[in-house]
């Protein structure tokens, strides 16, 4: 398979890009324990920039993205051993308005790539209707894992893409 030439062109760019940071790289005294003991999990829309919306720098946190910013069973993997090895004791959960999980129905989803590839995924789309309501679940999700040591410092939110605005969840009563 050749490389299109948009492929190449983007990588150019990105590898130029990585130059101009490396000309001003400060950061090689940071440590992979995230300076204030803070997991994020958030959805990976390009609009969603956490860093920016939280207003913290690289190496504050660790960040776990993925589709829709859903609590699978990777992100608990990756908050155990960000609790148990790199002491973070906070984890904020980070939703958005117009996200594509509202808008894929799962099944069809799901019958579509069984037709086209001759097998349905073995995981989950987790799609879900209402952002404020599958971050209750999330966190409801959380408190119950018993992998997760800190429980009581989670925190969910709905970011608004149309006006940058933080919601918070109210969160379930704990386990």
């Amino acid at each position: 398979m050749t490389d299109t030439p948009e492929f190449q062109a983007n990588v150019d760019v990105l590898l130029g890009n990585n130059a101009d940071f490396v000309a001003g790289f400060d950061d090689a005294d940071l440590q992979g324990q995230p300076i204030r003991n803070l997991a994020v999990v958030a959805c990976m829309d390009s609009r969603v920039d956490p860093l920016q919306i939280l207003g913290i720098q690289n190496g504050d946190a660790h960040m776990i993205r993925n589709a829709g910013g859903v609590v699978t069973d990777d992100v608990i993997r990756s908050l155990t051993l960000s609790q148990r090895f790199l002491s973070t004791r906070e984890i904020i959960l980070l939703h958005h308005t117009d996200c594509g999980l509202q808008k894929v129905n799962e099944d069809e989803f799901r019958n579509d790539l069984e037709a086209e590839i001759g097998v349905k995924p073995s995981w989950s789309l987790e799609g879900f209707a209402d952002a404020h309501k599958d971050v209750a679940q999330s966190i409801k999700r959380l408190q119950m894992s018993p992998f997760l040591p800190h429980k009581d410092h989670i925190s969910g939110f709905v970011y608004d893409v149309a006006d940058g605005l933080l919601h918070k969840v109210e969160a379930p009563a704990a386990v």
